[in-house]
């Protein structure tokens, strides 16, 4: 058996060899045991990702609610919505049509009356 420059003894004892075989089993156990944790959590973000939780405030009023919109599939509170880069707007049978700007967040609600109608304005934020 050679000794190497230093004069240690080469990796080849059987002892080395077991727990270089060790620490390799370990190594491709935590590797993959990474892999899975990325890979689920990759997966709870892209679902998230097509999910917006908005919260509507009407400035004068102070009144708010929230809202979510689901990217994905074109829904707003589980209404159809029509999505598009700038624009999501849906329509509720029971209250009126709503017209939200992504780019600042100003949400406008109309709604027909015999009257005439009314429009009211609101601030939409992440929350």
């Amino acid at each position: 058996m050679m000794l190497d420059p230093l004069g240690f003894q080469p990796v080849t004892t059987p002892l080395a060899r077991s727990v270089g075989r060790r620490c390799q089993q370990w190594m491709v156990s935590g590797l993959a045991a990474a892999t899975l944790l990325l890979a689920s959590a990759s997966d709870g973000q892209a679902a998230a990702a097509g999910i917006l939780h908005l919260r509507c405030t009407n400035p004068a009023s102070g009144a708010s609610w929230p809202i979510t919109v689901d990217l994905d599939h074109s829904r707003v509170d589980s209404l159809a919505a029509t999505i598009t880069d700038e624009w999501i707007n849906w329509h509720d049978p029971k209250q009126g049509i709503f017209e939200l700007e992504r780019a600042t967040g100003r949400l406008q609600f109309r709604n027909a009356s015999s009257t005439g109608g009314y429009f009211l304005y609101y601030t939409c934020r992440p929350g």
